[in-house]
């Protein structure tokens, strides 16, 4: 069915930051990236104003790209690669903390540039950015600072492979076409939920700490601060270790370090009792680095 340039405009106003004109002209990736960051950040929406009347044309056209053809390079779409492989990336530092950096953080940081270099009618090869974003943050030993080299290294990758997507059958129906895109948002946004409903401030407490976080893990990949909430290396492991977000409040520590405890005691864990040692020791360090905490508020005041 022709889409119709009227339509476009009506959607991009109700619901442009949530991607519904895109979705509307069958720009999956784009309506998907457009969901995790809210319209590329309010700039990308407010810009999309300019491409409509393009992007319908493109929708309502029969022809095809060759099959030997290659994009342009565009400095735009590389920018932007790397942009939201850096937000994917201090979102799995945020969001999954229990989760070994050295997986988490490149895996997000590939799959933003991913995204990114999927919109539209480019794609690139997957295996490569992927390469290039575990490799890189590899040579950093995963710390949050190797958020924007490894964006940077899969970004360029991308572009590197960067080609034109190849029909394959008929487009899908849009049953399966919003499944998908509910499954995609699901992933992203099951771990910032698990996160939200765990934080020492409760779901509103940590949405609105985000923002503060993100910019504090900038703050810190720029050199500005020891890290972020202004943790120390040591602190970030012991954060980690703990399972709870960098700049986590007292209670929260003394809660995590007590089930934890509970958990991996030796007493409890005979039959691995060599691990739950291993791991008993480095909670009681962890505890320890973030201050006991307070050695136990004082000794109870």
């Amino acid at each position: 069915m022709a889409k119709r340039l009227l339509v476009a405009y009506g959607l991009w106003a109700l619901g442009g930051p949530l991607g519904l004109h895109h979705l509307y002209l069958g720009r999956d990736s784009h309506a998907l990236l457009w969901m995790l960051t809210l319209g590329g950040f309010g700039a990308g929406w407010l810009s999309d104003l300019w491409h409509l009347h393009r992007w319908v044309a493109m929708a309502n056209s029969t022809g095809s790209r060759q099959g030997g053809a290659v994009p342009a390079l565009s400095p735009i779409r590389l920018a932007g690669q790397v942009v939201v492989g850096t937000y994917f990336g201090l979102m799995a530092a945020l969001a999954l903390p229990w989760v070994p950096q050295l997986l988490a953080q490149p895996l997000a940081v590939g799959l933003g540039v991913l995204l990114t270099a999927s919109v539209g009618e480019q794609s690139t090869k997957a295996h490569r950015v992927l390469t290039a974003a575990f490799l890189t943050s590899l040579l950093f030993q995963a710390q949050l600072l190797a958020v924007l080299p490894s964006s940077l290294a899969a970004g360029m990758a991308a572009q590197r492979h960067r080609r034109y997507q190849h029909p394959v059958g008929p487009p899908l129906r849009l049953r399966a076409r919003l499944f998908r895109l509910g499954m995609a948002y699901l992933a992203f946004a099951i771990p910032v939920g698990y996160s939200l409903l765990h934080g020492t401030a409760g779901a509103l407490g940590w949405l609105g700490a985000v923002p503060m976080r993100s910019l504090q893990s900038l703050a810190w990949l720029l050199g500005l601060r020891g890290g972020p909430g202004g943790c120390t290396e040591k602190q970030l492991w012991a954060y980690r270790v703990l399972g709870i977000p960098p700049g986590s409040g007292t209670e929260e520590v003394q809660r995590s370090y007590r089930e934890l405890v509970k958990v991996w005691h030796p007493d409890h864990n005979r039959l691995r009792a060599e691990e739950a040692e291993q791991r008993f020791i480095e909670l009681q360090e962890a505890y320890e680095v973030l201050g006991g905490p307070r050695r136990a508020a004082a000794g109870g005041g």
